[in-house]
């Protein structure tokens, strides 16, 4: 009789907390997305992934911050004078949006940047840019050591070879960073199907920049077409 008892308040509590999301998961109200130099210049130099991928997965993320309506904030190096202007899969979606330009490699030494990331109240922060061994190491290593919680977006970054794309995200999920990648954004923001206010948008961001995923989608939305049409 006492084993069932525990049994039976093991299962209620399962079902109690069964729906409760981790606090790791992030959400449109609990963090900030900074999306660092996605610029020409540094997208040259750029060998661990290809540059249409890049810019198709700055696509993504740019659209779901839009759609989710995330905190935002976009940052340049020395766009007049050497590496040119933010990609304009990123400025076409938010055209209005303060582009803070630098002279510092990393984000988080630059006052303006500081002030714009830290000033939006969000303890979690999702970083995208280039490169990964510098411009994304340097705001995430200094993020984790004042308390916040880092996230970056893997395929939305890239570096000058593979291994230093590579040993920039083991150095800073060692420091306790957690790697995603752009599809994994997008979902996560979404979460759940049922949710119509974003449902549309966000089939039509993993249609268009989604992969295999997207055509998978599109596929079966044309199939089911077809078949209705038959009746």
């Amino acid at each position: 009789m006492k084993k069932l008892l525990v049994v039976s308040l093991v299962a209620l509590s399962f079902v109690a907390f069964a729906q409760k999301p981790s606090p790791k998961l992030i959400d449109p109200n609990n963090h900030v997305l900074v999306l660092i130099d996605h610029q020409p210049q540094m997208a040259f130099a750029t060998q661990s992934h290809s540059i249409d991928a890049i810019r198709n997965n700055a696509a993504m993320i740019t659209k779901a911050s839009k759609t989710f309506n995330t905190a935002i904030v976009i940052t340049s190096v020395a766009a007049k004078s050497f590496s040119g202007p933010i990609f304009s899969e990123i400025t076409e979606v938010f055209p209005n949006e303060k582009i803070i330009d630098r002279t510092t490699m990393n984000t988080w030494e630059d006052v303006n940047a500081y002030k714009a990331i830290t000033g939006k109240g969000k303890k979690k922060i999702v970083l995208a840019g280039l490169w990964t061994e510098v411009c994304i190491v340097g705001p995430a290593l200094s993020a984790l050591s004042e308390g916040y919680e880092v996230y970056v977006i893997t395929d939305a970054c890239g570096g000058v070879s593979k291994e230093a794309h590579d040993m920039a995200v083991m150095r800073m999920v060692q420091a306790g960073a957690q790697p995603m990648t752009s599809l994994q954004y997008l979902l996560e923001l979404q979460r759940d199907w049922a949710r119509p206010a974003t449902y549309d948008a966000t089939n039509n961001i993993a249609k268009e920049h989604g992969g295999g995923y997207g055509l998978g989608i599109k596929y079966a939305k044309e199939m089911f077409n077809a078949q209705e049409g038959k009746k």
